[in-house]
């Protein structure tokens, strides 16, 4: 038995309509007239709101891309502050066509959109990097390269002929998107040469030789041949440890090995300029041994001379 009966206060039979959608919207599929169908064209044309849609998306990806390069630009600042770049002078304009030479180097270094591959070094002024000077010479040659020579708080006065080195400033150097490298030579007091170029993925390189040698890559024009890759790289080592850095008894023992050498061809391995002609005779040259060398050697520095790759180095020698 229940406590409380209470009635009913409705009917048993009453039926309630339950809602099937949260919102009741019209069927805008039913309308007729004010829809899409009114703005399409007849003749497969292009309706002009979306012709400048596309305008406008252009506009905003070439933005992007300046945009990219000027943070890029700064982040070398940053990242490399011996580089003294002026931020101001990072691209302001689309890029440009592109030029002969940037399919090498996008296999070379891979593709980076929009910023300026810079290749900065720091070099002694007591000693100039003369094999680099010359690779820099022959990078002009194949690229647009944007050289500039820069002087650091360490050192004090540099000679005229120093600061020359790149030669003269280039016309369009306030332009960075028209060129494909960048080479800034930086005279200051440290022990041993350094290059700087790409800070973010790969840590500087030392040492004069192994400057040579990526700079040398760069022209694609490594031997593909083991044994005379490896041949070049003995050349060059001993050019730099014992011609640059040796004593007179090694340096008369490489004289004898030059001269013999270039007694069976033209050049150090065959019938091409090489790295290790390069290299060998910068150093021969700042050595000073050019005047007393063997006939073969006295032969080959002049043929050097003759290609006129050389023509920056012998105004350092005076």
């Amino acid at each position: 038995m229940s406590m409380y009966q209470v009635k009913p206060v409705c009917g048993g039979d009453m039926k309630v309509d339950l809602p099937t959608c949260m919102y009741t919207l019209p069927n805008v599929h039913a309308q007729r007239g004010g829809g899409c169908g009114d703005h399409a064209l007849q003749n497969g044309e292009t309706d002009p709101a979306l012709k400048a849609l596309e305008a406008r998306q252009d506009e905003i990806m070439r933005k992007l891309y300046e945009l990219k390069a000027a943070v890029d630009g700064l982040a070398k600042t940053v990242t490399t502050p011996d580089a003294d770049l002026d931020a101001t002078t990072l691209s302001q304009s689309p890029a440009a066509d592109a030029f002969t030479g940037t399919a090498d180097l996008d296999s070379l270094l891979g593709k980076d959109l929009g910023a300026l591959r810079d290749i900065v070094i720091n070099a002694n002024p007591a000693s100039p990097p003369l094999s680099l000077l010359v690779l820099h010479g022959l990078l002009c040659q194949r690229y647009r390269v944007l050289s500039s020579v820069h002087v650091h708080s360490s050192v004090s006065s540099v000679p005229p002929q120093l600061l020359s080195c790149l030669g003269p400033r280039h016309t369009e150097s306030y332009t960075r998107h028209r060129f494909q490298l960048g080479f800034t030579l930086i005279w200051k007091d440290v022990p041993k040469l350094q290059m700087k170029f790409n800070t973010q993925s790969m840590c500087p390189i030392e040492g004069e030789a192994n400057v040579a040698r990526f700079l040398f890559r760069l022209l694609a024009a490594d031997p593909q041949d083991a044994v005379t890759a490896t041949q070049v790289d003995s050349w060059v080592d001993t050019a730099m440890f014992q011609l640059a850095e040796g004593g007179s008894k090694e340096r008369t023992a490489v004289l004898r090995s030059l001269n013999s050498a270039l007694g069976r061809s033209p050049w150090l391995l065959g019938q091409e300029l090489t790295l290790a002609d390069i290299v060998c005779a910068c150093c021969l040259l700042r050595a000073g041994q050019a005047a007393s060398a063997p006939a073969n050697v006295q032969r080959w520095l002049q043929s050097c001379r003759n290609l006129g790759h050389f023509d920056c180095v012998y105004p350092l020698l005076q």
